[in-house]
C-alpha cells in the first residue's frame, strides 16, 4: 500500500511539474510585460493617463508587451513595425473588436460589429455612397454655409471683446457640419424647433459617452461581473442611446412622409442617399431595424468629438508656436487672400496647412490607442504568441513620439511633412501616422473629417488674428491632456479674436 501510495505521489508531483513547466513555457512565449498583481493584474499600472503609462512601460518592456487588466490578457504594440503586423500582415486575424461593456448598445454599429457579409456591405455603402468624392462635393455648400456661421459667431465675439472657447465652437460647428451633411438640419441650433429636442438629447448622450465609456469599468476587466453591471455604466449609457436612437428614428419617419409628396425636392444628404438605396436598389441590410439609426449614431459620435478635439489641439499648438502660426497665415495670405474663409477646393493648394493637421495628428492623436481589437486565434508576432481572445491596443500616441521614427518627436514641427521626401499620409499605409487606424477597419469617414478640419482651421486663422487670454503667453500655456473618450485638453483653450490688419 505504501509502495502504491509512493507511486501515486510521484505521479502527482510529476504531473504538477509538467503543468508548471507548460505554464512557464506559455508565459515565456507571451510578449514581455510588467509583473501582474494577483486578481487585479496590471490595472494600477495604467493610472489616469494610460496612453502615457503604456508608453513608459513599452520603453522598458519593448514595442510589443502583454499585460493583465484584471482577467483580460491585453497586448499593446507601440512601434510602426508592430502596428503593421496587427493592421496589415495579420489584419484578418485581428479585425474584430473587444467591445467595452458600457457601449454594448452600439455593438450593431459599423465600428463595433464583427466582420461579416453584412458589415462588408454596410462598409461598402459608407465608402462608395456616403463618403465618395462626388457625394461630398454635392453637399459642400452646406458645409461652406456652416463655416461662414462659425466665422460670423467669432466675429460677434470679437466685436464684444469676448474670448472664444475654441473646443466648444469647434464642437458646435462640427455638429452643424455633420447634421447638414447627414440630415439637412441644424442640429446645433437650439432655436430650431425641428431639432431642439434632438440637440438637447445629443448633448446629454455625448456627456454620457464621456462619463460612462471614458472611465474604467469593472465589467471590462472581470467578465463575471458583466451580467450585474456593478457600476451601472451600461444601463445609464443604454438609456441615453435608446433615447437619441428613437429621435433619429422619428427624423427618418418624417423624411419618409415628406418623400411621399409630389413637391418633395431631394436634399442630396446622406439620409436621402440611404433611403434611395433601400427603395431603388433593394439593399436588404438597410431594411434591418435600427441599422440606419446605428450608422448615424456612429457618424455623429466619431465626427463631432474627434474633429472638435483635433481642431482645438491644432489651434493650441499654433498659438503655442507663433512661428508656425505665422507660416500658416503667410501661406493663406498668398494663396487665398488675407481675411477670407477658405473653400474645400483650396485645400490642395495649402501644403503647410495640411502639414499642420498631420503634425497635430502625430503629436496629439485624439484616439491615442485606437479602438481595441481582438485576436481570433493564437498568432505569432515578433517571436511571441498573441493568444486567442486577447485584447489588442495599438498605442499611436507612443508611435507618434517614437524617436526612431521622428526627429525631435516632442516638438511641434509641421515642416517635417513638407517636401517630396516627406509624403507621409493618413490613409493607413504609413504606420508611423495612424490617426484613422488602418487595415479593413480604417475609419470610413476619413474623407469628410479631412475636409472639415482644413476648412474650419484654415478659415479661423485666416479671418482673425488671435491672442491668448490676459496673463497667458505661449510659453506658459497649459498643454496637459485629459484621457476620456477622446484625448482632450485638460484646460479648455480660450483665445481672443482680433481684427486682421490689412496692409
Amino acid at each position: 500500500m505504501d509502495f502504491l501510495s509512493g507511486i501515486l505521489l510521484c505521479l502527482c508531483l510529476i504531473s504538477c511539474f509538467l503543468i508548471q513547466a507548460l505554464h512557464r513555457r506559455t508565459r515565456v512565449r507571451l510578449p514581455p510585460g510588467p509583473k501582474p498583481f494577483p486578481l487585479v493584474g496590471n490595472l494600477f499600472d495604467l493610472g489616469d493617463k494610460p496612453h502615457i503609462s503604456l508608453t513608459k512601460l513599452s520603453q522598458h518592456h519593448g514595442s510589443i508587451m502583454s499585460l493583465k487588466l484584471g482577467q483580460i490578457t491585453t497586448i499593446v504594440v507601440s512601434s510602426p513595425t508592430m502596428a503593421k503586423e496587427i493592421l496589415r500582415i495579420h489584419d484578418q486575424l485581428f479585425c474584430n473588436r473587444t467591445i467595452p461593456d458600457a457601449l454594448r448598445a452600439m455593438e450593431d454599429s459599423v465600428p463595433w460589429m464583427p466582420v461579416s457579409p453584412r458589415w462588408r456591405n454596410l462598409r461598402k455603402i459608407c465608402t462608395s455612397q456616403l463618403f465618395a468624392t462626388r457625394v461630398l462635393d454635392a453637399n459642400k455648400e452646406n458645409r461652406r454655409a456652416k463655416v461662414q456661421e462659425l466665422i460670423a459667431s467669432v466675429n460677434d465675439s470679437m466685436v464684444k471683446g469676448l474670448t472664444v472657447d475654441i473646443g466648444k465652437a469647434a464642437f458646435k460647428t462640427s455638429l452643424d457640419l455633420l447634421s447638414r451633411t447627414i440630415l439637412s438640419v441644424d442640429l446645433a441650433d437650439d432655436d430650431s424647433s425641428s431639432s431642439s429636442e434632438l440637440t438637447k438629447e445629443f448633448n446629454k448622450f455625448v456627456t454620457s459617452l464621456k462619463d460612462e465609456a471614458g472611465q474604467p469599468n469593472l465589467g471590462d476587466c472581470f467578465p463575471v461581473l458583466k451580467k450585474i453591471d456593478p457600476q451601472g455604466r451600461r444601463r445609464r449609457f443604454t438609456n441615453h442611446y435608446n433615447t437619441i436612437s428613437g429621435l433619429f428614428e422619428s427624423v427618418i419617419r418624417q423624411r419618409l412622409e415628406f418623400r411621399k409628396g409630389d413637391d418633395y425636392v431631394a436634399s442630396n444628404d446622406m439620409l436621402d442617399t440611404l433611403i434611395d438605396l433601400r427603395e431603388e436598389e433593394n439593399e436588404e441590410d438597410l431594411n434591418i431595424p435600427k441599422v440606419i439609426e446605428h450608422l448615424f449614431m456612429a457618424l455623429f459620435v466619431a465626427g463631432t468629438e474627434t474633429t472638435s478635439a483635433t481642431l482645438e489641439w491644432a489651434m493650441a499648438e499654433l498659438l503655442h508656436n507663433p512661428k508656425c502660426l505665422s507660416k500658416a497665415k503667410e501661406e493663406l495670405d498668398q494663396m487665398i487672400g488675407k481675411g477670407k474663409s477658405i473653400e474645400e477646393s483650396d485645400i490642395a493648394r495649402l501644403p503647410y496647412l495640411q502639414a499642420v493637421i498631420k503634425e497635430t495628428f502625430r503629436l496629439r492623436p485624439v484616439i491615442p490607442m485606437l479602438l481595441p481589437r481582438k485576436a481570433e486565434t493564437d498568432v505569432e508576432i515578433g517571436g511571441y504568441i498573441v493568444p486567442k481572445g486577447a485584447q489588442i491596443l495599438v498605442n499611436i500616441w507612443a508611435i507618434g513620439r517614437d524617436p526612431s521614427s521622428w526627429d525631435n518627436p516632442n516638438s511641434f514641427m509641421p515642416e517635417r511633412f513638407l517636401g517630396s521626401d516627406n509624403q507621409i499620409d493618413v490613409m493607413g499605409q504609413n504606420f508611423e501616422l495612424l490617426p484613422f487606424g488602418g487595415g479593413r477597419r480604417i475609419c470610413p469617414g476619413l474623407p469628410l473629417a479631412m475636409r472639415m478640419l482644413h476648412l474650419m482651421l484654415g478659415s479661423l486663422i485666416n479671418c482673425f488674428d488671435w491672442k491668448l487670454e490676459d496673463g497667458v503667453v505661449p510659453e506658459t500655456m497649459n498643454l496637459e491632456d485629459k484621457f476620456a473618450v477622446s484625448l482632450e485638453m485638460a484646460q479648455p483653450l480660450k483665445a481672443v479674436p482680433k481684427e486682421i490688419v490689412m496692409e
